[in-house]
């Protein structure tokens, strides 16, 4: 293995994933089994966006059930993730050292973006968690995030982005066809990630015309820049699976060098 851990952008879908059979559910658990085990995991969810960033700093972390509308066994679920006191003030540290504006927190609970794709990946929950909040910003913020925070791959400390690479609620149905806009902007990023077009992805003017039909909000595609820009920029990352939920949802996971 490199002395880098890759970073990692996860779609973690609906809630109600974790209880099915979906591809994705299978993909998010190879994944973890082909990799190292790592020390520590860094995660970013579309679902807390807060300003100034803020750090889970709990020696132990409750989960939200911040969902509605779904069986109860999915509001029955735990998962008793420890969390990383030091590894949550060196965070601190390091975002402060970037000019970047944090804060700890010390009683947030992972939401259902980190949650769900970390009971799935280590249903275990041997490995301390710290979840950051994506910044209410700019792309550029974004960018700026996973730079500062790309040091951490060095102490086998895995990244991740938890969003949707495709996320237009209004479109979601139980059957039927795929719309074409969405698997456009799948094979948008496809091309984009493995041809190593970072900038095509924080760029506005290089976004494709049907960006806005597969995020008519950018904080589940954030965490895909995020992730990239925690790992090289300079080199292209790789799509490790590819699938849809409920008819228009893009389950795309990405792995970036």
């Amino acid at each position: 293995m490199n002395s880098l851990s890759s970073t990692l952008f996860i779609s973690h879908g609906a809630p109600d994933i974790i209880l099915s059979q979906h591809p994705a559910v299978g993909a998010m658990r190879m994944l973890a089994s082909q990799r190292e085990k790592p020390d520590a995991i860094i995660i970013v969810s579309a679902h807390w966006i807060q300003n100034p960033v803020s750090i889970t700093a709990g020696k132990q972390l409750t989960i939200d059930h911040d969902f509605n509308g779904f069986t109860s066994a999915l509001y029955e679920m735990q998962y008793p993730a420890m969390g990383s006191e030091i590894l949550s003030e060196q965070i601190h540290l390091r975002l402060q050292q970037k000019n970047i504006k944090s804060q700890l927190v010390y009683q947030q609970g992972l939401d259902h973006g980190s949650w769900v794709p970390l009971k799935i990946m280590y249903p275990q929950a041997e490995i301390p968690v710290v979840q950051i909040s994506l910044p209410a910003g700019s792309l550029s913020d974004i960018v700026c995030l996973g730079n500062a925070l790309s040091i951490f791959r060095e102490e086998n400390i895995l990244i991740i982005g938890s969003g949707g690479s495709v996320h237009n609620l209004s479109a979601l149905a139980y059957k039927g066809t795929t719309q074409n806009w969405v698997l456009e902007f799948e094979n948008w990023l496809l091309e984009s990630v493995e041809g190593n077009h970072f900038k095509k992805l924080i760029e506005a003017d290089d976004f494709p015309e049907y960006f806005r039909m597969a995020h008519p909000g950018i904080e589940h595609y954030a965490p895909l820049v995020f992730a990239w820009a925690a790992a090289d920029t300079q080199k292209a990352g790789k799509r490790v699976h590819h699938s849809l939920s409920y008819v228009n949802l893009g389950m795309s996971v990405f792995e970036f060098p």
